[in-house]
């Protein structure tokens, strides 16, 4: 076969991968945009605010390589500003609490960041576990938080102050258009060149830094991205439920959304969006069962089970396959 024959397959077999997912995006739009009419949205809603959170984490672990055990920070802080913007201000519509959140989220990912990638490994791991500890710590003291109890009652509002978001179903759409948006975020940067340095840096750090990469201006802003997202994720949620708590900035929130990640695929765009609705699936099924007491344990043999048979997740297994049957 010619290099002109062998360059024309190759074409082909991107055209048709390019289809194949082009395909694959319109019928899960459509899956979710009759979603509310089949199931209940504001369960809906909970597995799409945390396969965004799921989704912002894999790209700092599945992406550059960084294992975070303190994301729960970011979550909570998008949530506790969002609750606390919308309960003072009421006339504050519900995007821009959920901008505010996002951008508090943001400043601490910076502030964070900058600390953390200082370290590698499992020392960048209890960095950012021991700062997400500290955050925790401030909201259980801070006057505004409503400590123990949390911000109960926060306000929906009105989507640009015409649409009532007191319905859930204008309610998942909205949260629907949140997580589309993030989505695209996260997969514009993961194919883009920028993406590709980060690809090269978990492989092979010392090798990125031979070719003249800033390495730690790469990790930072692959951080910062991660927490905004996260923080969107909160700030979202917060607006759904109503509500913020301590349970958002808990560590056990943060191995959660380990959990989902490597469950349904770390370094997959879909991996985290399907491993969050198991999650979620289970506990909220395993709550209402006479198992309601052994959730965090069917949780962990779930995760021991995946991490020794299949450690691609979900997602990667069937990406194995696939690529193995249309080679």
């Amino acid at each position: 076969m010619s290099a002109t024959q062998t360059l024309t397959l190759a074409m082909q077999r991107r055209r048709q991968a390019r289809l194949r997912r082009n395909v694959l995006y319109l019928v899960l739009i459509a899956i979710a945009l009759v979603a509310p009419f089949v199931a209940y949205p504001v369960f809906l809603m909970k597995v799409l605010c945390f396969a965004l959170f799921a989704c912002a984490f894999n790209l700092l672990l599945g992406y550059a390589g960084l294992l975070s055990f303190g994301h729960a920070a970011f979550l909570a802080t998008g949530g506790y500003f969002t609750g606390i913007m919308l309960a003072s201000y009421p006339g504050l519509t519900p995007e821009l609490g959920i901008l505010i959140g996002t951008f508090a989220a943001v400043v601490l990912g910076t502030l964070f960041g900058a600390l953390a990638i200082r370290r590698q490994g499992i020392y960048f791991a209890m960095v950012t576990l021991a700062l997400a500890q500290m955050m925790f710590f401030f909201f259980v003291q801070a006057p505004f938080t409503g400590g123990e109890d949390g911000l109960h009652g926060v306000p929906r509002g009105a989507l640009f102050g015409l649409i009532s978001l007191d319905s859930n179903l204008n309610m998942y759409y909205f949260v629907l258009a949140v997580f589309v948006i993030g989505f695209a975020i996260i997969r514009r940067a993961v194919h883009s060149p920028y993406g590709q340095v980060l690809r090269a840096i978990r492989e092979n750090e010392p090798r990125a830094v031979s070719l003249g990469y800033n390495v730690d201006a790469y990790k930072l802003v692959a951080f910062v991205l991660s927490a905004g997202l996260a923080g969107l994720a909160g700030s979202t949620k917060t607006v759904v439920f109503q509500l913020a708590s301590l349970t958002d900035a808990h560590w056990h929130m943060s191995g959660e959304v380990i959990l989902m990640t490597l469950l349904g695929g770390v370094g997959t765009l879909f991996g985290p969006l399907v491993g969050a609705g198991v999650v979620v699936s289970l506990q909220t099924q395993l709550a209402q069962s006479p198992l309601g007491n052994w959730v965090s344990v069917i949780l962990g043999a779930i995760f021991v089970i995946c991490v020794l048979s299949f450690r691609s997740g979900i997602v990667g297994e069937i990406q194995k396959v696939v690529k193995k049957n249309f080679k």
